[in-house]
């Protein structure tokens, strides 16, 4: 374990470096590897791929300025670093008319076999929309 230390302070300074070089781009790639002046970075699609490509000369040059020896860097694609962004479920509201629009929807419709289903389903979020104004 202790022998990784080490390594890991290296890679993380260097992911440091990275984004001040390109704060644009490394927010989502990551340093993954670096030994014997090859640095290996890691991109989330193929898309951010040729965009990091694109600006390895300006991020060799400013790590050549920073005190890095890197020989040579490669990028891989590495689908499995995508954070899935966490979708929040929807609060929705309705107002006053709405409700009640709905209450008189839901009074008016006959009591057979047919409406059984539909009338539930209202009666359901007529409840679920009282309680949340209370």
């Amino acid at each position: 374990m202790a022998t990784l230390l080490p390594a890991v302070t290296r890679i993380n300074a260097l992911q440091k470096e990275c984004a001040i070089i390109l704060p644009a781009l490394f927010d989502k790639c990551s340093v993954i590897h670096f030994e014997a002046g090859q640095l290996v970075l890691a991109a989330p699609n193929a898309a951010l791929a040729t965009k990091l490509k694109q600006q390895l000369p300006k991020l060799h040059d400013g790590l050549l300025k920073r005190g890095w020896q890197v020989s040579a860097i490669r990028i891989k694609v590495q689908v499995s670093n995508i954070v899935e962004k966490k979708t929040l479920p929807k609060q929705l509201a309705l107002p006053s008319k709405a409700l009640s629009a709905l209450a008189s929807l839901h009074e008016s419709l006959e009591d057979t076999p047919h409406n059984k289903s539909l009338k539930a389903a209202l009666s359901a979020m007529l409840e679920r929309h009282r309680d949340e104004k209370k």
